[in-house]
């Protein structure tokens, strides 16, 4: 097959910083709106718990703890807090990107049909709950194909000196890449463009996909902004779909050899 096509000369970060001023758009709003307050809602309240068991913690170890050590509570409960956020940023990110598959799918096809003018009749709200169960099953490949990989790359950080030395900046190019490939698969999936095709087609974009990637991640990085990340970056990867790839898959010019 023939793997070349004519693209668009942009980078990754510049279809990144396109998703901000996509979703300001009105037609586009309402459906960035919905996944967003759900994100918010959902966190606020797994927050709002974690806190709440927190404070017991320290209440019960402020309990045990001789006075010459109350000094210990000031030091720990920015370190326990800081942690938990980490934590809880990364096991929430994950859970809301299964949550939030469908609607993600939906912003992605409002935001083609904005940039193309054409609607890409998917169906009605009955065949979109119909299709959930591919969807979901969308999600579960990805997550197969993330964690054996994820659990290598931190392996590599227990390797003395070497493995310590590269693991940080391996981990941050994988990060970069799977970025890519959790955003970009929106539009992909849409079109039912299979989950190695997709793949196939990020690495021969590797310069963009990777920019991509990389600014989700840091922009991932940066409290309160990291809330708008998810759809900014749907709205930027649906944006690079319609440039890079759209025509390519339409006229089938680009497919795994």
């Amino acid at each position: 097959m023939v793997n070349n096509t004519q693209t668009v000369k942009k980078s990754g970060v510049n279809y990144f910083m396109q998703g901000f001023q996509l979703i300001k758009q009105p037609g586009l709003r309402s459906f960035v709106f919905i996944p967003l307050m759900i994100n918010l809602l959902l966190f606020a309240g797994a927050m709002y718990f974690a806190l709440g068991q927190l404070t017991e913690l320290f209440d019960w170890m402020n309990g045990q703890l001789p006075d010459y050590l109350s000094w210990l509570h000031f030091f720990l409960w920015p370190l326990a807090l800081l942690t938990m956020l980490v934590v809880m940023s990364f096991i929430f990110s994950s859970v809301m990107n299964w949550l939030a598959a469908p609607f993600n799918g939906l912003l992605a096809e409002k935001v083609e049909q904005h940039l193309t003018g054409k609607n890409l009749n998917t169906g009605t709200s009955v065949d979109m709950v119909k299709d959930l169960p591919r969807v979901l099953g969308r999600e579960w490949i990805k997550l197969k194909y993330y964690l054996p990989r994820a659990l290598l790359f931190l392996v590599l950080f227990w390797v003395p000196v070497i493995g310590q030395t590269a693991a940080p900046i391996l981990w941050f190019l994988f990060t970069a890449w799977m970025m890519a490939i959790q955003y970009c698969d929106y539009p992909f999936d849409n079109h039912k463009v299979s989950f190695d095709d997709m793949k196939f087609a990020l690495k021969n974009t590797k310069g963009s996909s990777y920019s991509f990637g990389a600014s989700v991640t840091l922009f991932s990085m940066i409290p309160i902004v990291n809330f708008i990340v998810m759809p900014v970056a749907i709205c930027g990867a649906t944006a690079m779909w319609v440039d890079k790839y759209r025509q390519a898959y339409k006229n089938n010019i680009i497919a795994p050899d």
